[in-house]
């Protein structure tokens, strides 16, 4: 998903071609799920005649400041993306649009025109994006929310060592806390914990200070180095571990070196396990976890729905084993819970019901015996006299016990005979 390098890459392009001039014409989606509390009559008058004074960005939001609020807000999401009529702007690969074919495309979700013809258009093919109109970002969520921008507010050493000491969560967890540090997604983090040496699953508070500073220094140097290229991820270092991150497991390699993935905080990292390692306490129990999954033929990786993200939702698997992300299969657990679940909707339900009748308590007495009997055969709790059991309320006897009763009735001239289990009328 589009990060801060991208988000960034956004905002300079719209200072180089936008700023000072005047909105001539806008255009909004009716998107209910993007387009965040107003309507598209609303966006148009609230931006008309308005001047560009800035672009401004903190974490993965960015805003037009103009010479008057509201202001027009953009959260990117998983496949947000800023696109300038004839301006090349970073393309994140998921974000992608044809926009040379069909100009705005298809999956504009807010259009702006501008007085010297520049026109721009935020994108979105999985609509997560947010659009709003706000008078201070700064001071609302989602902005006023997030911790220190990562390029922009960057922790000193000693506050950032001081800070780790005090967190008892794994490090990729916290580097994706946008409360701990805005900006920083799912690939970045990935790269500066493989570019520091450090494990994903490294409880930050046991981190020595030496590898504090080498994620301190990495976090600013894998930043700096994707805005020098504009977020253009073609140019990103070859030896960066981003482009294979995304490869199957067992075909991922990085200077020669495998590329393994976990669940951590419900995402899938890619690490390097030859150089990345536990350190401390947590080594000795890396190396326990390790003997056992020996023995253990299921899969490491944990596939785990619904996140924030909302990218774990996609890749949710189906039933039937179906691949999901990095193609892994559904564990065979969930599935052969998920199939239960499935035959048993199908079952007629059962029900046990109490009744009265002119043949009084005698024939409770048969119906509470055959019930009995009923439940103990297909395996369920029996509940006592004359309540429900687990079947569901409302349900009608199967009608051959109903006919076999009858002819009973009939055979004993109106009276009911008890007949024990195992035991037949003569």
């Amino acid at each position: 998903m589009p990060e801060l390098p991208e988000v960034e890459a956004a905002r300079r392009a719209i200072e180089d071609h936008c700023l000072g001039r005047v909105i001539k014409r806008c255009v909004v989606a009716e998107d209910p799920k993007v387009i965040d509390g107003f309507s598209p009559s609303e966006f148009e008058s609230s931006l008309l005649g308005k001047t560009i004074v800035s672009a401004r960005r903190k974490g993965k939001n960015l805003w037009l400041e103009l010479d008057s609020p509201p202001f027009p807000s953009f959260q990117f999401g998983m496949a947000g993306a800023i696109y300038i009529k004839g301006v090349a702007v970073t393309q994140y690969r998921r974000s992608a649009v044809n926009s040379s074919d069909e100009w705005p495309s298809k999956y504009s979700k807010a259009f702006i025109e501008l007085d010297d013809g520049t026109e721009l258009s935020l994108t979105d093919k999985r609509r997560f994006a947010k659009v709003r109109l706000l008078n201070d970002p700064v001071s609302v969520p989602p902005v006023s929310e997030l911790g220190p921008d990562a390029l922009l507010e960057p922790m000193q050493l000693d506050e950032f060592v001081d800070s780790l000491s005090k967190k008892k969560i794994a490090i990729k967890s916290l580097l994706l806390d946008q409360s701990f540090l805005s900006g920083i997604g799912d690939w970045i983090a990935d790269e500066v914990l493989y570019q520091s040496r450090i494990h994903p699953m490294q409880i930050a508070s046991t981190m020595s200070k030496e590898s504090c500073k080498c994620l301190h220094d990495c976090i600013k140097e894998v930043i700096s180095k994707a805005l020098d290229v504009g977020a253009d991820i073609s140019q990103f270092p070859e030896n960066w571990i981003f482009h294979s991150r995304e490869k199957k497991p067992g075909k991922a390699f990085v200077d020669g070196k495998k590329i393994e993935f976990i669940t951590v905080g419900g995402r899938t990292p890619a690490y390097v396990p030859e150089l990345q390692k536990l350190t401390g306490t947590q080594s000795g129990k890396a190396i326990r976890s390790g003997q056992k999954r020996k023995s253990d033929s299921k899969t490491d990786v944990k596939l785990e729905p619904g996140s924030d993200d909302e990218e774990n939702a996609e890749n949710t698997n189906s039933k039937g084993g179906q691949k999901g992300r990095r193609g892994t299969k559904q564990p065979a657990t969930k599935r052969r819970i998920k199939d239960v679940e499935e035959a048993d909707e199908d079952q007629p339900k059962k029900t046990v019901k109490a009744t009265t009748s002119d043949t009084g308590n005698k024939k409770n007495d048969f119906m509470e015996s055959e019930s009995k009997d009923e439940q103990e055969n297909e395996g369920e709790e029996y509940t006592g006299k004359g309540k429900l059991g687990k079947c569901g309320r409302g349900a009608k006897k199967p009608p051959a016990k109903k006919k076999m009763r009858d002819e009973n009735d009939e055979a004993s001239g109106g009276k009911r005979k008890k007949v024990g289990r195992g035991k037949s009328k003569k």
